[in-house]
């Protein structure tokens, strides 16, 4: 049963209902503002706006797209490339894709022209949609990639070198085409985060897809009548997945803490009373920043999740709300998953030992498309899933994340997980909260806490670079700050 299903049962028995909302916040954009400063709202309102669709135009906007896009050649097994901003478009764009049959492909809305063009070529993309934002983006790369390609644009001011989406669309059945689409057909392409090179393109079925939403709910237990609030992009397997529990059923957490320390935000200004849960992830999360949101919001549930693009997003291993008192791990393996923690041989570790998190299940990834080689590497014929990040498990059975397996340093002959460092250091106050200021001989007192070989050697304060989905970059901090080298001579690795 494929996705859309749920999406047509909705249509059907609730078609007055409001599905979807799009909220652009009074901001204003400095005139020369460029699109690498963007946020997670496309910047065309001048003053606060709000609309919404109901379930029934939703559907019907979807069908359009789909007999729009079969019109123009579209088949079962094509692929559909998505570059837009978080809009009222995006999901029945998605949805409508993958009532053609043929394969969703979300492209990161921070991809360079370069970027842009690797992704769509590597896809083997027939169609890329793409909005106002990212049209100088497109236009240096629309000769190399408009052959043989169709170009649609979603917005004001068509240029000349795309056909313009909603002229294109405005004018088709609002019924469902009749394709039959399989559990087993392929349904997205997703790209890795690209924090150690160029993204690599991650093949999923509509079973995967199916299974992720269906887990979520069951991990959630999101109602009918609940408001999801998605702030991370669309285009991202974390925030697609998330909504799709709301869809079964019928602004970042550190920032909206350092608002309400330094007291641009008050609670009292806002009904808070429907909040019930929050939930975060994408990388591991201190426990001292949860212990901190509960101190302002001790009523609501909270809860992680673990995933990564190539088991389709969060879920895999799952916290739940009521093991609020394992803040710090990720969880126990999630709905229909199994987890292993292995050695470098892939054979399992002693308990308590740390090893390479292993996963398997529904989603796991069909293969890195058309890089045989990179699945091989993460993959193995039982379809266990090799993640890349080493984990701890505890005498109860939850999982700590310790760091990155490419990440871990070798001191003194003992293994050193940064993010353990990086733990700690949240724990010292003039560091973790907006407002207090500290000096590197501050930090080094404090760090007096830690074992000798753990001690960092050198203190730097500077901004911390992330990527769109808001993971530190390490290589790019190991290229700024010679830490590679430094890495390497820790390992005794020559240059």
């Amino acid at each position: 049963m494929p996705i859309t299903q749920f999406l047509e049962r909705n249509a059907e028995q609730w078609p007055n209902d409001v599905a979807l909302v799009e909220l652009n916040p009074d901001i204003k954009v400095p005139r020369l503002t460029t699109w690498k400063e963007y946020e997670l709202i496309q910047p065309l309102h001048e003053v606060a706006s709000r609309q919404e669709i109901t379930w029934a135009v939703f559907n019907e906007k979807a069908n359009r797209v789909a007999n729009m896009l079969i019109a123009r050649g579209i088949v079962k097994g094509d692929k559909v490339a998505i570059l837009l901003m978080n809009c009222l478009d995006w999901l029945p764009i998605y949805f409508g894709i993958l009532k053609t049959g043929a394969i969703a492909v979300p492209l990161n809305f921070r991809y360079s022209a370069d970027e842009i063009e690797y992704c769509v070529k590597l896809a083997e993309a027939d169609v890329l949609i793409f909005g106002p934002e990212f049209i100088g983006r497109v236009e240096e790369i629309a000769d190399s990639i408009s052959r043989r390609r169709l170009l649609l644009y979603d917005g004001p001011g068509c240029p000349s070198f795309a056909e313009d989406f909603v002229s294109q669309t405005a004018n088709y059945s609002s019924i469902a085409p009749d394709v039959e689409v399989t559990d087993e057909d392929y349904g997205a392409i997703y790209f890795s985060s690209g924090t150690t090179g160029f993204p690599k393109a991650i093949l999923h079925t509509h079973a995967g897809i199916m299974h992720a939403a269906i887990m979520e709910q069951k991990h959630h237990g999101q109602q009918k009548d609940d408001c999801f609030l998605c702030i991370p992009p669309l285009y991202h397997t974390g925030a697609k997945m998330h909504w799709f529990g709301s869809l079964v059923s019928g602004p970042w957490a550190q920032d909206i803490l350092d608002s309400l320390d330094n007291g641009s935000v008050k609670k009292e200004d806002y009904c808070l009373d429907q909040w019930r849960l929050m939930h975060i992830g994408a990388q591991p999360v201190p426990p001292s920043m949860i212990k901190h949101w509960m101190d302002y919001f001790p009523n609501h549930q909270y809860d992680t999740n673990y995933g990564l693009s190539e088991s389709l997003g969060p879920g895999c291993v799952h916290l739940g709300v009521e093991n609020i008192h394992k803040v710090g791990a990720i969880g126990k393996p999630g709905y229909m998953w199994e987890c292993r923690i292995v050695d470098e041989n892939r054979q399992d570790v002693a308990p308590g030992d740390v090893g390479e998190l292993a996963v398997k299940g529904p989603g796991v990834m069909v293969c890195y498309y058309n890089n045989p080689e990179a699945t091989k590497e993460v993959l193995d014929d039982d379809r266990w899933l090799y993640t890349g990040d080493m984990a701890i498990q505890d005498e109860d059975g939850f999982i700590f994340l310790v760091d990155r397996k490419k990440d871990v340093i070798i001191s003194g002959g003992e293994n050193l997980y940064p993010v353990q460092i990086e733990d700690f250091l949240h724990t010292f106050e003039p560091i973790n909260k907006e407002g207090f200021t500290c000096t590197e001989q501050d930090v080094n007192d404090y760090c007096k806490k830690l074992p000798r070989y753990k001690r960092p050697r050198k203190i730097i304060f500077a901004e911390v670079p992330r990527n769109p989905t808001g993971k530190i970059e390490k290589p790019k901090l190991r290229e700024q700050y010679g830490a590679a080298f430094l890495v390497a001579s820790e390992n005794e690795v020559k240059k």
